[in-house]
Formats: structure tokens, sequence, C-alpha cells
């Protein structure tokens, strides 16, 4: 385990929470960090979420498949951010979503067995149970009936970057809008129309 690795597991860990050297540490030694290729499913359909998983490069997305079989895309992941089935995971059953790497990229691997491990060595690391609730900042963001426009401000103010990982038609179906309703937006948005 080197300090590298150390620093890189408590970088990841500050938004979920406070934790000694001590206690990275012990994190660090049971994650697993693995290469992924571009298009490697992380969690199949049907499958039964066990991980939860960490960016440490690359861009991944989960997927749904309607009845022409065409991709729905439910959410876009960027590096640094932490990401599951949450459905899947909380209740341990099959998943509706596939989760799979959109690039090449590096993952840190999170079990639910390694999180029972680590709660049951300190309960400090009950903090890894607000990992749950940002999967549900999606939800809520949609709950809120934003327009077209408000929806593609807060991608522009909160997650630039899925702009340089992702293609536009991705960023439309993410934000539940037509390619063409979010061209229109973009270019009110750069002739200052809002």
């Amino acid at each position: 385990m080197t300090e590298a690795w150390i620093a890189t597991v408590a970088q990841m860990l500050t938004p979920i929470g406070t934790f000694s050297e001590e206690q990275v540490r012990l994190f660090a030694h049971r994650v697993r960090r693995r290469s992924v290729e571009k298009d490697a499913v992380l969690l199949a359909a049907g499958a039964v979420c066990q991980t939860v998983y960490c960016s440490l490069g690359g861009a991944f997305y989960q997927v749904s498949y309607n009845d022409e079989q065409e991709p729905v895309i439910i959410d876009l992941h960027l590096p640094g951010q932490w990401f599951f089935n949450h459905q899947s995971f909380v209740t341990q059953t099959p998943s509706a979503y596939t989760i799979q790497a959109y690039s090449d990229g590096i993952v840190l691997e999170l079990t639910i067995q390694v999180i029972h491990e680590l709660i049951a060595m300190s309960p400090v690391f009950l903090q890894l149970g607000s990992l749950l609730n940002q999967a549900t900042d999606r939800i809520r963001f949609f709950d809120q009936n934003l327009t077209p426009a408000q929806k593609y401000q807060y991608v522009l103010d909160f997650q630039p970057q899925l702009l340089h990982l992702f293609p536009l038609k991705m960023i439309a179906a993410y934000l539940k809008m037509t390619p063409e309703t979010l061209s229109r937006v973009r270019e009110r948005l750069a002739r200052g129309i809002s």
C-alpha cells in the first residue's frame, strides 16, 4: 500500500465524512482498485448490486432499454464521483439498469461485505451511509420540474465536465430532453437569452 494510494483514498473519503489516518488506511487496505476498459459492464441489468464504485478516472453511465431496445440514460458519472444502482443495492434485488464504462477508466470498488466489515471495526464507518443519500440527489433534481434551460444551466454550474466526457446526445438523454431541445437551449444561452 503506497502513500500515493492512501492519499487518493483519503481524497475520495473527504466528501463522505471525517476519518483519521488510521481509518483511511483500514479503508484503503480493504477496497480494490480496478482498471476498466471502455464499454466494460460493471453491473449488468438483472444482477444484484453488491458494489459501490468511485471513479478515479474515466466516465461511466447507467442505462436501461425501452421496449424498442433503445438506450435510456439514467445517470452519468464523472471522475471523483461515487456511483452504484441505489435500488438494487439497498433492497438486494436485481438491478433494472446496467452500469457501463463510457471510456477507459479506473474505479475504486467498495463491496457491501467490506462496508459491513469496516462498520464492525469502528462505528465511524457508519458515515459511509451518506453514499446512499448521494444517489437520491438526482431524483430530487428531476422532481423539481426544472425547465430544459434550468437543467442545462445546472450542468454548466455544477457538472461542466459532463460536456467534455460525454456526447451531447447522452447529456440530452440524461437531462430528459431531446437532442434538438438541448441544441436550442445551448443556442439561446450562447446568445444570452434564457
